[in-house]
């Protein structure tokens, strides 16, 4: 059963997500701050860093999820999290190891995201084949994921 602390702080990051879903940066970044403060979890941390992304702080949002890695080896989010903020940077190469984990990870729901992500970094190396893969890899476990099926696409038409 989870302590008073445990269950403030599950409030307060439901509050944090919704006023991120609202736009309201600030606040969500407040509430999951006060989440952490109460009991740290690699989810707070890691939507904290999602947040800071939005308002454009994007190795804050790093550090965050480099926090949240701390806390749960296993939670995949937070590698695929810091794989698409450092292709956002332009640093692509930095991106494969921390998408390549999140391919592995433990306790990780939408595996198809790291996937898509890597695609996107091999398609931007000009490695066609590698990113084609990928992208058929990522439909492979969640055929309705209309980006990965997208790129897909364009894939095929850069080859014909």
């Amino acid at each position: 059963m989870p302590s008073d602390r445990q269950a403030e702080a599950r409030q307060r990051f439901q509050e944090a997500f919704q006023a991120q879903m609202q736009g309201d940066f600030d606040r969500a970044v407040e509430l999951y701050l006060g989440s952490l403060a109460l009991y740290p979890t690699a989810e707070a941390y890691t939507f904290l860093g999602w947040t800071y992304h939005f308002q454009g702080k994007i190795e804050e949002a790093i550090a965050e999820c480099k926090r949240a890695i701390e806390v749960d080896p296993d939670f995949g989010n937070p590698y695929n999290d810091i794989g698409v903020y450092l292709i956002d940077l332009g640093r692509n190469d930095e991106a494969i190891p921390w998408l390549e984990q999140a391919m592995v990870a433990k306790r990780y729901e939408p595996r198809h995201f790291p996937y898509y992500n890597l695609g996107r970094v091999y398609l931007s190396k000009g490695m066609i084949n590698r990113a084609r893969e990928l992208f058929q890899q990522s439909l492979a476990i969640e055929p309705r994921y209309t980006l990965a099926r997208q790129a897909l696409e364009g894939v095929r038409r850069m080859v014909n």
